[in-house]
């Protein structure tokens, strides 16, 4: 026993524990800002739970907008496989915000209530990573920018987003440049309107799923954007039930109906010909 607490010792001899003139694990993830950043805005228990939810969901958030972003560019290179790794890791992190409903759904419909005005007119519908990881995905909302001229650089930021092509733009020109044939008003598209259904894109897509292996990098992009297309609605319809779930069919703090708002664009499909094609093959 005595060797075995040596020879412990030993190894744990070299952990290093002097950070006088070194960074340490705290100060690399700047953890003093991030773990001070709850601020209640009553003294109720709750609360707390509340606010880390909404926290963590929006640090997610950021990595998707950055695995997105970085897969739009390898795409508009034909890097593919590049894009695949990204876009894999997108649908991991979107797992990771559907189970934070469930810790939220453990707040109760009186707890709520006991803090809720105390949001005044703070709304998750006014989430601006929410509403980028929208534009990147090609729905394009142009009344939302106007939440956020309160910032005039978050509001440049989130115009430029809104004005830069979706990742479903992008895969349709991959399309094109694999000799498969669409329309040129597609391809020459307005990006700021929200896509909608296109023939030759749908025969574009049946094409490379009837000939998988011909178009084996296509037929997986495919698969990696019906995976976050899927996942994102799953978010959805979690996030709506979590809303009925608490506060019923009340409406949202920041003005929105609510549940009825959720259930709507619960409808919307980003890429719809590539669940259409499903029926067809």
């Amino acid at each position: 026993m005595d060797k075995k607490r040596s020879e412990q010792n030993l190894t744990e001899s070299s952990i290093h524990t002097d950070f006088k003139n070194t960074m340490t694990y705290g100060e690399y993830l700047s953890l003093d800002q991030v773990l001070s950043g709850q601020n209640r805005m009553s003294d109720h228990h709750d609360e707390m739970l509340f606010i880390i939810i909404h926290q963590v969901s929006e640090l997610w958030m950021k990595l998707i907008l950055h695995e997105l972003k970085g897969a739009i560019q390898a795409i508009e290179k034909d890097e593919l496989s590049t894009a695949f790794k990204m876009l894999a890791r997108v649908s991991k992190t979107q797992t990771q915000i559907i189970q934070a409903w469930d810790v939220l759904s453990t707040l109760t419909p009186s707890e709520y209530m006991e803090f809720r005005d105390s949001l005044g007119q703070a709304s998750g519908f006014q989430s601006y990573q929410y509403r980028m990881i929208e534009f990147a995905l090609g729905y394009k909302t142009s009344h939302v920018l106007k939440i956020y001229e309160k910032d005039k650089e978050l509001h440049e930021r989130l115009s430029e987003a809104y004005q830069a092509p979706g990742i479903y733009d992008v895969a349709i020109q991959a399309l094109a440049r694999s000799g498969l044939p669409i329309d040129k008003d597609i391809l020459n598209r307005d990006v700021t309107v929200t896509y909608q259904k296109n023939e030759s894109v749908m025969k574009a897509w049946l094409t490379v799923y009837r000939d998988v292996d011909k178009y084996w990098d296509l037929y997986e992009l495919a698969e990696k954007l019906v995976d976050i297309e899927d996942w994102l609605q799953q978010w959805r319809f979690r996030h709506m039930k979590t809303v009925e779930r608490i506060i019923g069919f009340k409406r949202g703090t920041g003005g929105s109906s609510g549940v009825g708002y959720l259930k709507k664009v619960l409808d919307h499909r980003f890429f719809p010909e590539l669940w259409d094609i499903r029926t067809e093959l």
